[in-house]
């Protein structure tokens, strides 16, 4: 996911190129003229970071950073100044500003700086804090997430390739962030690219680049998303989507590190770390030949499983505190906690869309919830269904075999062999069972 970033310039010149900069490296950024229109933004979005011109047109950029810290204390401020304003930037700073950097600014530098702004207000780094286990905004306790941080940490250190594997939804981003952001590259860019949203037949231009008059409308030389990335880590996710002749490209630039630009004679060549995600089943792929074999070990270097959530069921407690504290301060809410009930669902319920479902089911109760606490009342209705069953349970025997089922697969995280074992049958039995009741395709 991109880091949001709300600019607050009057200059115009100034705004287009920041902006422009800022989005060249990867950042989502909005922008408004004045501190007032500023102000009014925060009040519908919420943003990694902000950055602000000291001299504005009515609310000045030391007012306006102290309305910001008023309500969003957490996210950092970076005021940009002119020499002759540098003391109020310092008092500024300890009003709370991040930083200041001085006019004319370096593009460069200010790149850095709201990198490194947004990465220590994230959190990035591993936590302990009250029995909390956050690592880069990953956050989990289970033995299989203690793994995949150890992982982590133990390949981010290297410019070994990554495989990143699991299903929709588990974090495999927020996986591939952690390596970068905890390697010697953290300074340099992180290039998401996403080989599902990209159309194939622009992606050999997005990736590499062109030179003028290379194609009609070339009207001028491009750099491509890889030469973006120098010096930093590319990030390419659903690479199992990645259309088939890109694939012996890619393969080729891994094994070389170099390229031709679409149109050009020179090869450029690049220091670029490669990591990799797919919900995919990339080896079935491979023997269907729709994945080049050779890319695939070329890539796999390292392969890290991120576990779907319903085989970390003791981290729903915690996830689902975080997101409710994330999104009652994006929403300017006091909201204390959720109802027992609310709980013992999210811990009944499969999740299928795994810990990206269960943030948008909370962001979505927080934003209609009239409490001060979550209540069912406040879930979604496939959610809220639940406790229709269990009102119901008592005369409805298909639906009490298949909540027993459910927990007995939750409790052995869908281990068949050992969830029949639990139940006293086959598991020939569970299976035909499981077919019955909807829970097997």
């Amino acid at each position: 996911m991109k880091k949001k970033i709300l600019l607050v310039e009057d200059e115009i010149n100034s705004l287009k190129v920041f902006s422009n900069t800022l989005r060249k490296h990867g950042f989502d950024v909005d922008t408004a003229r004045t501190a007032e229109d500023g102000l009014e933004m925060l009040k519908d979005n919420y943003y990694d970071l902000i950055i602000s011109d000291f001299k504005l047109p009515g609310m000045d950029g030391e007012k306006f950073l102290e309305k910001v810290k008023v309500t969003l204390p957490e996210v950092p401020v970076i005021l940009i100044t002119a020499y002759g304003t540098i003391e109020s930037a310092v008092n500024a700073m300890r009003k709370g500003a991040y930083t200041y950097l001085t006019k004319p600014v370096d593009l460069q530098l200010l790149v850095t700086v709201s990198r490194e702004a947004i990465r220590l207000a994230g959190q990035d780094n591993y936590n302990t804090i009250n029995g909390k286990y956050q690592f880069f905004n990953i956050i989990g306790k289970t033995k299989k997430m203690r793994e995949v941080f150890s992982l982590i940490q133990r390949v981010s250190k290297t410019d070994a390739n990554v495989l990143i594997l699991g299903e929709s939804g588990t974090g495999k981003e927020l996986v591939a962030r952690a390596i970068h952001y905890s390697s010697l590259r953290a300074d340099n860019p992180f290039i998401p690219i996403d080989c599902t949203t990209i159309p194939s037949e622009l992606m050999e231009s997005e990736l590499f680049g062109y030179e003028k008059g290379a194609f009609t409308c070339a009207y001028e030389n491009k750099i491509g998303l890889l030469e973006m990335a120098d010096k930093g880590t590319v990030f390419f996710d659903e690479i199992g989507d990645l259309d088939v002749g890109l694939q012996k490209k890619l393969l080729r630039f891994l094994q070389e590190k170099e390229f031709y630009r679409l149109g050009g004679k020179n090869k450029v060549k690049v220091d670029v770390r490669v990591l990799a995600a797919t919900n995919r089943n990339i080896e079935d792929a491979v023997e269907r030949g729709e994945f080049r074999a050779d890319l695939y070990y070329r890539l796999n270097v390292i392969t890290i499983n991120v576990p779907p959530l319903r085989e970390r069921k003791e981290d729903i407690p915690m996830l689902a505190e975080h997101f409710l504290n994330l999104f009652s301060k994006k929403n300017r809410k006091e909201i204390k906690g959720f109802d027992k009930e609310v709980i013992d669902i999210f811990m009944t319920y499969e999740w299928p869309g795994n810990v990206r479902e269960l943030e948008n089911a909370i962001e979505r109760a927080v934003i209609l919830c009239p409490y001060d606490t979550i209540t069912i009342d406040c879930l979604p209705r496939k959610l809220k269904n639940l406790t229709e069953i269990h009102d119901n349970e008592e005369f409805n025997l298909m639906e009490i075999e298949k909540r027993v089922i459910l927990r007995a697969l939750n409790k052995t995280s869908w281990n068949q062999s050992r969830a029949a074992e639990l139940l006293g049958i086959s598991r020939k039995q569970l299976r035909t069972k499981m077919k019955n009741l909807g829970l097997l395709q």
